[in-house]
Order: structure tokens, then sequence, then C-alpha cells
């Protein structure tokens, strides 16, 4: 599964104001799972933190709609959805946003730690799928 070009999605451009208040969703969201994955990561916390907002708007723009036909939703709720995507969602990130294979793996592993924490231990066949969890809470604006 290639997301990005498989979707033809037209991504827009995206003011700093938008990507500040995206930055803050996030590091407000994921919390001390950031801190976590930055502590082992050959990765800057801030560096993280970006790219987790990258993918919040980028996942914003290619809708839940098609997310959930390239996976399976595990839980969704006002605030958020966590999905198993099957493919190459977060390669398809790293070249979209050109992202290191390092800040790739942080992000994903934020992603997959927090569905495990929601959903319990990740089955066997889950392992290859990538983990993305869609954050809709938007609090001032965002």
């Amino acid at each position: 599964m290639k997301i990005i070009p498989d979707l033809e999605v037209e991504f827009e451009e995206i003011e700093f104001d938008e990507f500040s208040r995206a930055c803050d969703l996030v590091e407000e969201y994921f919390g001390e799972a950031i801190d976590d994955v930055a502590l082992h990561a050959p990765v800057s916390r801030r560096q993280l933190v970006a790219v987790l907002a990258r993918a919040q708007l980028s996942g914003r723009q290619l809708a839940i709609d098609r997310l959930t036909d390239e996976g399976e939703m595990v839980y969704q709720s006002n605030d958020e959805t966590l999905l198993w995507l099957d493919g190459d969602f977060w390669l398809d990130m790293r070249g979209l946003h050109h992202l290191s294979p390092d800040e790739g793996r942080a992000a994903r592993e934020v992603h997959r730690r927090l569905i495990e924490a929601i959903d319990g231990d990740v089955p066997y066949y889950n392992r290859e799928r990538d983990p993305f969890v869609l954050i809709e809470r938007r609090p001032d604006g965002v």
C-alpha cells in the first residue's frame, strides 16, 4: 500500500500557526510517550514533536474514510481514532515529509505505545501493521 500516490490526495500548504498549534496538540495528547521514546531514540524531543505534528496534519488531509479503507479501526471517540494500517503508512510519511528513518521509527513507536496502552498488547499479526492515532480534539481552533 502506498497511501500518498494511490489516494491521489493533493496536500495543501500549511501555515506556520497551524503547524505550531498541531505541535501543541501532539505534545498535550501524547505527553510522556514522546519523552519516553525521545529518551531512547536518536532524535530529539523537539524533532519528534515536529514529526508527530506533520503526521497529524497529513492524517487529517487523508481523512478517516480513506485511512479506514487501508486497515482496521480499533478505537474511536470524540478525541481520537486509533488505527492499524496495512502497508507502508509511516514509510509514505517519511517520503512525503523527508524524514530520516530514525524520525519515522520514533514517531511510529509513539503511536504504537498509545494504541497498546488503550487496546492492550499487540497481537502477533499486528506487528507488521502501521499504528496511527488521528487526534480529533481541536483545542483553540487546531
